[in-house]
C-alpha cells in the first residue's frame, strides 16, 4: 500500500532516533502538530470510548477522502494520535480497512513502549474512525 508523504515523513523522522528519550521527544513533537479543536468540538458525540485518556474525533472528507482531526489530553497520546492520523488521512475507506495499526507503529519503532492501555485506546481510536467512515457512506 502506498503511504501517504506525511506518514514517509514520520518513518524518516523516527528511523534517526536511536532510543526511547529521543524517539519520546519527537513523538511529543508530532503531538504539537495536531491542529487545535475548536471548543465546540470538544463534546461527548466527538469523543472516542475505550481510552484511558480523554479523546476527540472530528471527522471530515474531500470526496472519497478520509481527514480526521483529533485531540487529547494527555501528551504522548496526541503524538500517537498525530502518527496514526498522518497514517489514515487521505484514504478512502476501503483502503482505511486495510491499515494494520500495529504493524505502522512498529515500523516506527514505537511498538514496544506501547502500553497495553495505549494499544487499547489507539484500536479504539482506530475503531472509530472505521466506523465514521462506514456512517460517511464513501
Amino acid at each position: 500500500m502506498n503511504l501517504p508523504e506525511a506518514a514517509r515523513q514520520a518513518l524518516a523522522d523516527f528511523a534517526h532516533c536511536p532510543g526511547w528519550e529521543q524517539r519520546a521527544r519527537l513523538l511529543m513533537q508530532w503531538g504539537e502538530r495536531l491542529e487545535p479543536l475548536e471548543e465546540t468540538e470538544r463534546c461527548e458525540a466527538n469523543r472516542v470510548h475505550g481510552c484511558e485518556s480523554t479523546v476527540w474525533l472530528v471527522p471530515g472528507h474531500a470526496g472519497e477522502r478520509l481527514s480526521f482531526r483529533a485531540s487529547s489530553d494527555a501528551r504522548l497520546l496526541r503524538g500517537l494520535l498525530a502518527l496514526l492520523l498522518v497514517r489514515v488521512n487521505g484514504l478512502t475507506a476501503a483502503e482505511l480497512a486495510a491499515v494494520d495499526v500495529a504493524d505502522w507503529f512498529a515500523q516506527l519503532g514505537l511498538a514496544r513502549q506501547l502500553s497495553p492501555s495505549r494499544s487499547n485506546g489507539l484500536n479504539a481510536v482506530l475503531q472509530r474512525i472505521r466506523a465514521l467512515a462506514a456512517d460517511a457512506s464513501l
